[in-house]
Parts: C-alpha cells; sequence; structure tokens
C-alpha cells in the first residue's frame, strides 16, 4: 500500500509542476510608482507619490513605459490684470501675520496696511503692488520682506437697458457681452440685440464702441442694451 500510495503522489506532482510553472511566467501588468522626494513635492505642489506609473507589459523584451505628457502652462489672467477702485486684494506678508489680510480698493484707488499706511494700488498689476509694498516695507520695518498679492474678488461690471434684470454683477474672467447678457436673465423682448454699446474705463479715459455679442468685457466695464422701435 506505502509503494501505491507513493506511486500516485509522484504522479500527481508531476501533473501539477507544468501547470505551476505555466502560471509563474504569465505575470499581468502591474504598476510601478516611484516615489518623488520631499523637495520635488514643495516645489510644484504634488504628493509626494506623484509620479506617473510605468507600465510592465507580457512582452518577454521587457518593460515597456507609459509616455507621459505634461499639459503646457497656463497664463494667468491676474498677472496683465490691473487693479482699481472694488477689487479685493489677498496680500500675504511672509512670516507676518499681523500684515497678511484682505484689502479692498477704495474709491480713491489706494488700499490701507498697518506699518505703512495708505498705498497706491489703482492702475498697478498684482506683481507691480507687491513691490511696492515690499519697498515701503524694507524702508525701516522688515529687514527682507517678502510678499505675494492676489485678487479675491474682481471689482463688478455693469448691464443696463432692455435685459430681464439690469444692474450690478460679480466679474468673472473670460466674460462676454453675450455671457453678461444671459446672467443679468436674457434679453427682453424689445432688446436690439444687433447693437451692444460697451463702455470701458482706461487710464486715458472712457473707451466707448458698439460692439458684437462675443466681445470680452472686463471688471468696471458698462455693457448697453439698445431698445429697439419696431
Amino acid at each position: 500500500m506505502l509503494l501505491v500510495r507513493a506511486f500516485r503522489l509522484s504522479v500527481m506532482a508531476a501533473l501539477v509542476a507544468p501547470a505551476l510553472a505555466g502560471c509563474m511566467g504569465r505575470s499581468g501588468p502591474v504598476a510601478m510608482v516611484q516615489p518623488r522626494s520631499d523637495l520635488d513635492a514643495l516645489a510644484y505642489d504634488q504628493p509626494a507619490y506623484a509620479s506617473p506609473p510605468v507600465m510592465v507589459s507580457n512582452s518577454p523584451r521587457g518593460y515597456a513605459p507609459v509616455p507621459v505628457r505634461y499639459p503646457a502652462p497656463v497664463s494667468s489672467f491676474d498677472a496683465q490684470y490691473h487693479l482699481d477702485a472694488g477689487d479685493r486684494l489677498r496680500v500675504v506678508v511672509y512670516g507676518q501675520e499681523g500684515l497678511t489680510n484682505s484689502y479692498a480698493i477704495g474709491a480713491g484707488g489706494n488700499i490701507t496696511m498697518p506699518l505703512i499706511g495708505s498705498v497706491p494700488a489703482r492702475g498697478m498689476t498684482p506683481a507691480g503692488l507687491a513691490a511696492s509694498i515690499t519697498g515701503r516695507l524694507r524702508n525701516g520695518f522688515i529687514r527682507e520682506p517678502s510678499v505675494a498679492v492676489e485678487i479675491e474678488a474682481y471689482r463688478p461690471f455693469f448691464i443696463l437697458g432692455e435685459v430681464a434684470a439690469p444692474g450690478q454683477y460679480p466679474y468673472v474672467p473670460n466674460m462676454s457681452v453675450e455671457s453678461a447678457v444671459a446672467i443679468a436673465g436674457g434679453f427682453s423682448p424689445r432688446a436690439k440685440r444687433d447693437e451692444v454699446t460697451l463702455t470701458h474705463p482706461t487710464a486715458d479715459g472712457v473707451y466707448r464702441a458698439v460692439v458684437p455679442l462675443g466681445t470680452p468685457i472686463s471688471p468696471g466695464d458698462t455693457v448697453l442694451i439698445s431698445e429697439r422701435w419696431f
């Protein structure tokens, strides 16, 4: 009996071994994530394990890395934006909690901060205002100040005339005359849709023109929808 049992076990082992070998040779795709260093995470504002996975193919030739496409940098609307009364800013002075705060640009075109008082902001870009604040703080207050300025809320735009709800509305970047009309509830039944007057204040005066619906608008602009007479 012992000889028969040993014979049966040897036969089963001979049958199972090729199957196990085949299973071990056929491994599916495996995702391998390589960690980034903490410095990379801080520099690029990404998690430490944000690297794209590298896929291992079934091919006997070895690894087949997946190509990665990174998005192109997007230019910021705020970088070229010129500040004016009604804009609300977030001013960050690194390491100075008493100075870091939200500031509204008043009717005179200035913001008022502790230590340095009134700072002109009208007509400046956020980066230009940050440089101005830095210079004032360095002049007898903070040895090496580091300042950043970002826009919390833009000054509103105005839409008048033949729309459902004329008035003042918050501005959103990349708005057009058409989207402004939509925010105001759409055209009224008597609206002259092919004649829209856009008023845009500039440093040299006021620009006014009849424009198509796709024309972009800026904070502080006024859109006037005329009335048709037939």
